[in-house]
């Protein structure tokens, strides 16, 4: 008589298993009141196999076998994913925020310094994503693959991403980004680019008793000539109030006269008619760059606390938003995604989140150990280490990137890898008439 042996629970080994244990994820599920049953697949199996495969590449899942060294079942790994609400997700990477965090010496003294900005990733082409996330209108139907926007906020200590927010790809930044606010505490500073500067976000922050700092847009004209007239046709519309320097001095803005779309008659009618706040210009000395002279916009109006000189360098620190990006669509493979629905896309995204701040935690405690800043710390170097480790394992030295000041590369490729012609009708054409792309590139 043949005796079946009881297959043992699946539980993964791994150092991220570490910084986000199973009772982390348990109480994320009751809090969100999400109820499961004992099962293989179980809340904090499914979690960790899902970090598991974005900290490897997001990688596929037949891969996922050959890292635990046990059969995983495709179908019932999806569904699991799928059966964890959205909610989880969420809480879970509050935790990896604030976990990444911890320690980290603030940019400014006694004030959080937010970086705000949004980028894209390609989906699958499904009815249901294509609905919601839409693609590029300079492509024709059936030909091009829909794209997510992600506007999210950085701490500009710890390079963490705070909750993102999740949305279509023609809705502009400056519509949603109120979303966000609530994330913000009093005497938080954040940073953006021109597209989150307008009257209405600066007065909509000013009213958390949080800083702003942006670009100012190109259609904004600014005048630096003392004494100079505002309003009428050719002229800035801000008044002048006092010069601070060269380059610097306090003006102040008017409500605008059109509300935006996104806000209603009775929030626009209640924002105050003015805000005065803090015009400044400077120069990049370093060569190379695309932008030579930048004009900035902010709340931080006093001269004595905030220097010309300091504005200037927190609004440098931008550009972090750019690599923080570039790490997380091209270390770990979130710029093309895998899920073929909306709600996994969205859980796709924020595992991806997780993951990243988890990789932070270990930049920072590496950073500590090694007495060098976080920036300092090779990204990729850490997510190897992560991804590999097992639980219980020493941090090992991890590779540091060195100072280069004022770097500066062109925006070429060297390798052309494939030339391949862009699709311009549906797959399911060309099986039918190959002679639609036969020729080849030239």
């Amino acid at each position: 008589m043949a005796h079946s042996i009881a297959t043992p629970p699946l539980r993964i080994k791994g150092q991220f298993c570490k910084l986000l244990p199973g009772d982390i994820i348990l109480d994320a599920c009751r809090k969100a009141e999400y109820k499961w049953r004992e099962r293989k697949f179980d809340p904090v199996v499914t979690i960790h196999l899902f970090l598991l495969q974005v900290l490897n590449g997001n990688t596929a899942i037949l891969h996922l076998r050959h890292l635990v060294r046990r059969a995983v079942n495709a179908a019932a790994y999806c569904k699991a994913r799928m059966r964890i609400p959205l909610a989880v997700y969420e809480t879970l990477l509050d935790h990896a925020a604030r976990l990444a965090s911890q320690g980290c010496e603030p940019v400014l003294a006694g004030m959080r310094v937010l970086l705000v900005d949004a980028a894209s990733s390609l989906t699958p082409d499904t009815r249901s994503i294509r609905k919601l996330f839409q693609q590029p209108r300079n492509i024709k139907p059936g030909c091009g693959l829909p794209m997510a926007k992600v506007l999210a906020l950085f701490d500009a200590a710890s390079g963490a991403i705070l909750r993102p927010l999740i949305c279509s790809l023609f809705v502009h930044e400056a519509s949603n980004v109120w979303m966000l606010h609530p994330q913000l505490r009093s005497g938080d500073l954040i940073v953006g680019d021109r597209a989150f500067c307008s009257y209405v976000h600066l007065v909509m922050l000013h009213a958390r008793g949080v800083f702003g700092l942006f670009r100012v847009q190109q259609r904004q004209q600014v005048d630096f000539r003392r004494g100079r007239r505002h309003g009428g046709k050719g002229r800035t519309k801000s008044r002048f109030i006092r010069k601070l320097g060269s380059y610097d001095q306090l003006v102040e803005w008017f409500k605008p006269k059109q509300k935006p779309k996104w806000m209603s008659k009775k929030q626009f009618a209640a924002l105050p008619s003015s805000l005065i706040v803090r015009e400044l210009r400077y120069h990049l000395q370093a060569r190379g760059q695309r932008t030579r002279i930048v004009t900035i916009v902010t709340t931080l109006i006093d001269p004595a606390l905030y220097p010309a000189e300091k504005v200037a360098a927190l609004y440098g620190l931008r550009w972090q938003v750019e690599t923080h990006f570039a790490q997380l669509k091209t270390s770990m493979k979130m710029a093309r995604l895998k899920c073929k629905s909306p709600d996994g896309v969205k859980k796709e995204l924020l595992t991806c989140f997780i993951a990243y701040n988890l990789t932070r935690t270990v930049m920072r405690d590496a950073a500590a150990r090694q007495g060098l800043a976080i920036r300092r710390i090779s990204f990729i170097d850490a997510l190897r280490w992560l991804a590999h480790a097992h639980e219980g394992d020493e941090l090992i030295v991890l590779a540091v990137i060195p100072v280069r000041p004022d770097r500066h590369e062109p925006r070429v490729k060297k390798h052309l890898k494939y030339r391949y012609r862009p699709m311009t009708r549906p797959r399911h054409i060309l099986k039918k008439r190959p002679y639609l792309y036969a020729e080849k590139v030239k």
